[in-house]
């Protein structure tokens, strides 16, 4: 019949509850399968912008992501290796170790899992190396131990560090990255500022250059000392610098502060810094203002 011919056919098909469950949990189950094929550190996401990165392309752009320019923390040696000629700095005052001034609940367990997972001794690597051919004494913090808070081993590290430079009449240069000082020491912690801020006046009066680097993060009793008292104060984009918490000021002051509020840039704008420098352009810009500090002073510290 004709109404059969022309009969309205359903355009849509159904499909059963049960059957968009089962291919649901068909995705999940390759995407789980996908993932458990990927072997552990082969990839890293960045924690900026979310990109999926390879680990390995990761470690060769140093750290750095090649989409949004994000800077991962590095670790000391890591920092030496792409920094100092050869990789490698002699290093000064491996055995110092911390004690427990204080009686402090806890702090000598706290010290050994920090100098198991890191095979550090304490948070700050010190030595002396060249950049470009120049020699220099350097400090290089590492944040993994203790969120590289600074107690008494650290700024004793640093003041003999200072004082090397001193008497070799190299420049010298401090890479900071630190929570600020180290609770469990108390007093003694809030001493090293006024004991590496005192060297560095001496290191100054023997007309010696100081180059201070912050990176991320650079706060507390170090921020307040040593890592702003560079002659030249350099930072790595994004780093987050400064004393209080922004929360803390926000409600003292009682204002909004700025969303880039202590990042390396707002410093960098505002006077605080004397240049942004990107990680893979670091240890060509030490080079170039230590090429430019001897061709002024005739010989280091002259």
């Amino acid at each position: 019949m004709l109404k059969d011919l022309f009969h309205k056919k359903t355009k849509y098909a159904t499909i059963q509850s049960n059957e968009i469950a089962r291919s649901a949990q068909d995705r999940v189950n390759s995407a789980q399968q996908a993932r458990e094929q990927i072997p552990e550190g082969l990839m890293t996401k960045c924690k900026s912008c979310g990109e999926i990165l390879f680990t390995k392309e990761l470690e060769k752009n140093l750290k750095t992501c090649p989409k949004c320019g994000y800077h991962f923390p590095v670790t000391a040696y890591e920092r030496i290796q792409w920094t100092f000629d050869d990789g490698r700095m002699f290093e000064f005052d491996t055995g110092l170790t911390t004690v427990n001034p204080l009686d402090f609940p806890g702090y000598e367990d706290k010290i050994a899992k920090a100098q198991t997972l890191t095979g550090l001794h304490e948070a700050v690597v010190t030595g002396e190396g060249t950049i470009g051919g120049f020699p220099v004494v350097a400090g290089i913090m590492d944040q993994r131990f203790i969120m590289a808070s600074m107690g008494s081993v650290v700024g004793e590290k640093l003041t003999r560090a200072i004082e090397k430079a001193i008497v070799k009449k190299y420049p010298l240069i401090i890479f900071s990255a630190s929570g600020g000082a180290r609770m469990q020491e108390g007093i003694f912690s809030l001493m090293q500022m006024a004991k590496t801020s005192s060297a560095l006046a001496r290191l100054d009066d023997a007309g010696l250059l100081y180059i201070s680097v912050l990176t991320n993060p650079t706060t507390g009793g170090v921020s307040a000392s040593f890592a702003s008292l560079g002659d030249l104060n350099i930072a790595e984009p994004g780093a987050l610098i400064g004393f209080a918490g922004r929360r803390v000021i926000e409600q003292t002051i009682r204002q909004k502060l700025p969303d880039d509020f202590q990042s390396a840039e707002f410093l960098l704008k505002h006077g605080g810094l004397d240049k942004v420098v990107h990680r893979k352009e670091m240890k060509a810009t030490l080079a170039k203002i230590l090429e430019l500090h001897t061709k002024g002073s005739g010989v280091y510290g002259g």
